[in-house]
């Protein structure tokens, strides 16, 4: 398998539609472009089953649809880079706070949603085949940490978690025996769970290739936390890893008025204020790169070369206004209330008005 120097742009046709423009030491240029003179060899896209209110609005943050999908998988594979499809089977985020059934397998029981997912999986791959934009990567659930599809598969019910995870594989496989299926945890630092999580997994389930991690420094734990969980992981299950989402801010200037969040809210302070305050980088441009030095430097050590890469989350997600984590129609979906910001204006690989950060460069010199 390649090294993936990877970038997560689900949000990109939304960010554009309203108006968002991006610049390489000031020159306005398409964003693909811009990546791939600074080595970016791959992209992770997202979809969403429906995300659409019954009655057909949008529900935000790129309302990642299968049209949206293929868009971006042709423009990604027209700059060749490989796509990395990441199936949430949700019609929102699913993450391990919550992994919400899509409207339409409401009600199912465990054996009809195994089908639907076996079904949903095959067809899919099938359309961006189809279409001209087929995947080159699969992940097979998005942080599937807690579980998915809930309440039917929310751990600790292992035995529907596996046969729902097995189903998407087995969906895969009906159409390409070779593709790489990821399996794909968040809390990179702690390697107590994955091993509790992979563990129970490998005794259930169908065989995947990769192991994927998140790994966000204000919540995942050290970086000795993630060194010491991929070094396990790599020898104790044989799999080859990829950092699947990660990223550092560049500033925490001017920056609440797009989260609109209070103070006490802001990354990671309501949950673990500790690793905010004690980040040993500053949330600065300078800082930016250090992170990810650092990060290159723990993939380096990873035992047999396993680790294959990292996907930077979002990495084009600039401010612009409409671009938030939700429209106010997707709020009853997910059960949570607003505001609906752009969370992650300060996490970007572009500044506020779209320049290149220098990041970039980091990226673009890094030689695994």
């Amino acid at each position: 398998m390649k090294f993936y120097k990877g970038m997560d742009l689900s949000s990109l046709l939304e960010v554009e539609r309203l108006g968002g423009k991006f610049y390489d030491h000031g020159v306005e240029k398409d964003v693909f472009d811009i990546l791939q003179t600074y080595g970016v060899n791959a992209v992770r896209l997202r979809l969403w089953n429906d995300p659409y209110t019954e009655d057909g609005k949008p529900y935000g943050a790129g309302t990642n649809d299968l049209p949206v999908t293929i868009e971006l998988a042709k423009r990604a594979q027209a700059h060749g880079m490989d796509v990395l499809l990441n199936l949430h089977y949700s019609d929102f985020w699913a993450d391990p706070g919550k992994q919400k059934v899509p409207k339409a397998w409401r009600g199912m029981d465990a054996d009809q949603l195994t089908d639907a997912v076996y079904s949903y999986t095959r067809d899919t791959l099938l359309a961006m085949r189809e279409a001209g934009a087929y995947p080159n990567l699969i992940q097979v659930g998005n942080e599937l940490t807690g579980g998915m599809l809930w309440p039917l598969g929310q751990l600790p019910n292992y035995d529907n978690l596996a046969r729902f995870i097995s189903a998407g594989i087995r969906g895969v496989r009906a159409v390409d025996a070779d593709m790489p299926v990821m399996i794909h945890l968040d809390n990179g630092g702690n390697g107590a769970m994955y091993r509790d999580w992979f563990d129970h997994y490998m005794e259930r389930g169908d065989d995947f290739q990769i192991i994927g991690l998140s790994y966000y420094p204000f919540w995942h734990g050290t970086m000795e936390e993630l060194r010491n969980n991929m070094n396990d992981l790599a020898v104790r299950y044989g799999k080859e890893l990829i950092i699947v989402e990660t990223s550092m801010g560049f500033t925490m200037e001017d920056y609440a008025e797009y989260e609109k969040l209070a103070p006490e809210e802001r990354k990671g302070y309501a949950t673990k204020p500790e690793l905010v305050e004690n980040l040993p980088f500053p949330m600065s441009k300078e800082g930016q790169k250090d992170f990810m030095k650092a990060l290159f430097d723990v993939i380096d050590q990873v035992p047999e070369h396993k680790c294959k890469g990292f996907f930077y989350w979002e990495a084009a997600w600039i401010p612009v206004a409409g671009s938030g984590w939700a429209t106010e129609n997707a709020l009853p979906y997910i059960e949570e209330k607003g505001p609906c910001g752009n969370e992650w204006a300060n996490q970007a690989l572009f500044d506020y008005d779209g320049q290149a950060l220098p990041a970039l460069e980091v990226i673009r010199d890094y030689q695994p």
